[in-house]
């Protein structure tokens, strides 16, 4: 198994579970990739944002027996509150529909009947989407979810992976505290415009919080890995840090042509029946896959034309002083604070990129974990120290002039400063900026970025790269799970399970 982020964990672990010798090979010091944590200025902070909820949707936290681990979740709800960078009140999301409704009645009454609407049509799909997400995907297993909810989230499937995102939230909704904070979780999580034909389904995203329950782990996101690790190796699983694989070793064509095994760059050798990639498929065939049987020549070339996109999101950490007051906010940001731009400013802000360019006000994500889980904080909380994060997208690998150096991380922290009472620069004692150049050096992403699986099941039957879907390639033995495979980024795990399951099904 190359790669110990959340899914090639996930992957091990079941593959361990069910008594499959197995060795966990990790770049990096330590697993959990993205998705870890890691001490900073006397805290505990994520390399990403917090905040889970596909994971939880998942049967991988009772089937890995994940509690006994030592894996706990905190339920944040109210799960979301929702800005617009253009003024207004601050909206506020639940996990309950009706409380949702309340806050939209106190803040924008002539959006609730439209998010009612918006609701009844949205719910449906999301519930098809996650069942259909919890195994690998065909067109006889969408069909059985479809027809065991009696079609019900089929059309708006069908309707909305037509059409724009931001012409989907047109036809519900008039004010950017909902039309924008809906494409800022959505597409501009994807680095896509919402203006794009075909990502409508990224206008699923308000209504996601009314079918999964937004959490978080105690003791930061990378208690999952954790977890997943501890898991691994109770089934007798073995991991091996600080080891980069310099090749994937195949049979000659003669002998079959499959895989053989890995070699790694201080040319140790491992041999095995069966390799599994966790990290991304360009690396995996064009980089690794160095002498390919002839079954996977025409697979090598097919990669060689995909475009590799680069890196967009950044994100600040912060050890703070003082919990910052944002205006218009009645509660403290304990749960995430989506600060959203208008569509047509995220449109244009995704032009930008290709500029090497940031938008004045961009897309942010905002929260002050330590408030929910004073274990994160420096001391304990007992100094009143806090752990702050800032997201900011549409922050391009390709900035002008670099990003040593840049001014453009503090130019983050003065905007949101403009929202908060004063104070809030000032009771900033440590911070660090993670953008793209850091993910790519550190992390090991090309260009910043993790390719990521884009679209819900409908782009599973349609997707040029087979592979992705069915986490089996043309070299016999070798198989591909990650974010790149459906269904997708974010802390879901449903690949990494996935794989698993097409690895048991062929080789048990």
């Amino acid at each position: 198994m190359i790669g110990a982020g959340h899914n090639g964990l996930v992957t091990a672990a079941y593959l361990a579970r069910a008594g499959m010798r197995t060795l966990l090979l990790e770049a990096r010091d330590h697993v959990g990739g993205t998705a870890a944590s890691e001490p900073f200025g006397g805290g505990t902070v994520n390399i990403c944002n917090c905040d889970h909820l596909t994971f939880r949707t998942t049967p991988v936290i009772d089937e890995l027996a994940l509690g006994e681990h030592g894996l706990t979740y905190l339920d944040v709800d109210p799960s979301q509150h929702n800005l617009a960078w253009a003024g207004g009140p601050a909206w506020t999301a639940s996990h309950s529909i009706d409380d949702t409704i309340e806050s939209l009645r106190a803040t924008f009454p002539d959006e609730v009947e439209g998010y009612q609407r918006y609701v009844r049509a949205a719910r449906p799909a999301i519930e098809l989407i996650l069942a259909a997400a919890a195994e690998p995907p065909s067109p006889v297993g969408l069909t059985k979810h479809a027809l065991r909810r009696r079609m019900a989230g089929v059309p708006t499937l069908l309707r909305w992976s037509r059409r724009s995102a931001a012409d989907v939230m047109r036809s519900f909704f008039r004010h950017d505290a909902l039309l924008g904070t809906g494409m800022v979780t959505g597409p501009m999580v994807w680095g896509i415009s919402p203006e794009f034909p075909g990502s409508g389904l990224g206008a699923l995203t308000h209504a996601m919080r009314h079918v999964g329950k937004v959490g978080r782990p105690v003791g930061g996101s990378g208690m999952v890995p954790t977890s997943l690790l501890r898991a691994f190796e109770h089934h007798g699983g073995t991991l091996r840090t600080a080891s980069r694989v310099d090749t994937i070793m195949c049979e000659p064509d003669s002998a079959g042509g499959a895989v053989r095994g890995v070699a790694l760059d201080d040319g140790t050798e491992f041999t095995a029946p069966v390799v599994i990639s966790a990290c991304d498929p360009h690396r995996t065939f064009l980089s690794w896959l160095k002498h390919p049987p002839s079954s996977a020549r025409r697979l090598v070339e097919r990669w060689r034309d995909v475009p590799h996109a680069q890196g967009y999101e950044s994100k600040i950490d912060a050890i703070i002083s003082e919990v910052p007051r944002i205006r218009g906010l009645d509660h403290p940001p304990a749960a995430t604070t989506t600060i959203a731009p208008s569509l047509g400013e995220i449109h244009r802000g995704h032009g930008m990129m290709a500029m090497g360019a940031v938008l004045d006000r961009p897309g942010m994500l905002v929260n002050v974990p330590t408030l929910l889980d004073p274990s994160m904080a420096p001391d304990g909380g007992r100094d009143g120290r806090h752990v702050f994060s800032l997201e900011a997208l549409f922050t391009p690998y390709g900035l002008q002039g670099g990003w040593d150096g840049s001014k453009e991380p503090w130019r983050w922290l003065e905007r949101f400063a403009d929202l908060c009472e004063p104070g809030f620069l000032e009771s900033i004692v440590e911070w660090r900026a993670m953008t793209p150049d850091v993910y790519e050096t550190e992390f090991h992403l090309p260009a910043g970025h993790a390719t990521s699986f884009a679209g819900g099941p409908l782009a599973a039957f349609r997707n040029r790269n087979p592979e992705l879907t069915n986490y089996e390639t043309d070299v016999s033995g070798l198989y591909l799970t990650g974010a790149a495979t459906f269904p997708g980024a974010g802390v879901w795990g449903a690949s990494g399970r996935n794989c698993a399951t097409v690895v048991l099904d062929q080789r048990s």
